[in-house]
């Protein structure tokens, strides 16, 4: 499976398209990394356990994706957008949400 944030895939044509797909994850933050991540908002620098669970969603949002586009019988996904979002009362929730264009190319 191809997938690209641009538009078209260089050295092949889009023959067919299948439609929209999305991949979507909410994922809890918990307070250990909460209580870490405070110390880097007082200290500086970066916060890793975070860094860590969004790159763990953004690619399980991915993941999802690819695999409705394979359902859908696409070989590739164009024109991807990841947007985040935090969610809850207390912003205790980080939505990822990956979409794009299945297409079969050939």
């Amino acid at each position: 499976m191809i997938l690209t944030t641009t538009p078209t895939v260089e050295g092949k044509q889009i023959v067919e398209y299948k439609g929209v797909v999305f991949g979507e994850v909410v994922a809890g933050i918990n307070f250990i990394k909460d209580f870490g991540a405070s110390f880097r908002n007082v200290f500086g620098g970066r916060s890793k356990s975070y860094e860590g669970e969004l790159i763990q969603a953004r690619d399980n949002a991915m993941h999802e994706m690819s695999n409705r586009a394979a359902q859908m019988g696409a070989n590739a996904v164009v024109g991807i957008d990841i947007d985040y979002e935090m969610l809850g009362a207390d912003n205790a929730m980080m939505m990822v949400i990956a979409s794009g264009t299945a297409v079969v190319i050939a």
